[in-house]
């Protein structure tokens, strides 16, 4: 499958109701799941993933909805790191390395949190802000969802 199709895939699932869409074809097989506005795609047996209007990995706090009561978090002012794909979490570089961080750690801008890897590229996923390292909700080796909280910050 060529990259135009894929892409040409994207725009069509975009602008549909669909939720997810799979395709499978000659040992090619394709995964297309809208998170809110964005779309992730997902190909495998192909060397690319297209990535369409992906959004930071952090994200302040969020008013709860009308009635809702306010989550604990977003009470405390911590601000939540997402997975910005989708893929396997790694905590270190390696199986016999140290952790990139652990509860506690101070982190600066652009320090190293962890590893997502996706069709086996390693994505280096980066704090956005100088923090404290609060909560880590992901285990390692553990998959990972688009848009999902892998860890919680306090803003230093």
């Amino acid at each position: 499958m060529e990259s135009k199709e894929i892409h040409e895939l994207i725009e069509l699932i975009s602008r549909s109701n669909f939720s997810r869409f799979e395709l499978e074809r000659d040992g090619f097989k394709i995964k297309l799941v809208k998170a809110g506005a964005a779309n992730v795609a997902q190909a495998a047996g192909h060397s690319t993933v297209a990535v369409a209007e992906v959004p930071s990995g952090i994200s302040g706090p969020v008013a709860p909805a009308a009635g809702a009561p306010p989550d604990a978090a977003q009470a405390a002012g911590l601000f939540d790191l997402n997975s910005p794909i989708v893929g396997t979490f790694y905590s270190a570089a390696g199986p016999e390395m140290a952790n990139f961080v652990e509860v506690g750690s101070r982190v600066k801008q652009g320090q190293v949190l962890c590893i997502v890897e996706a069709m086996k590229v390693m994505n280096e996923i980066e704090s956005e802000i100088d923090a404290e390292v609060v909560e880590v909700l992901v285990s390692n080796g553990q998959p990972v969802e688009y848009g999902e909280v892998l860890f919680r910050l306090r803003p230093a």
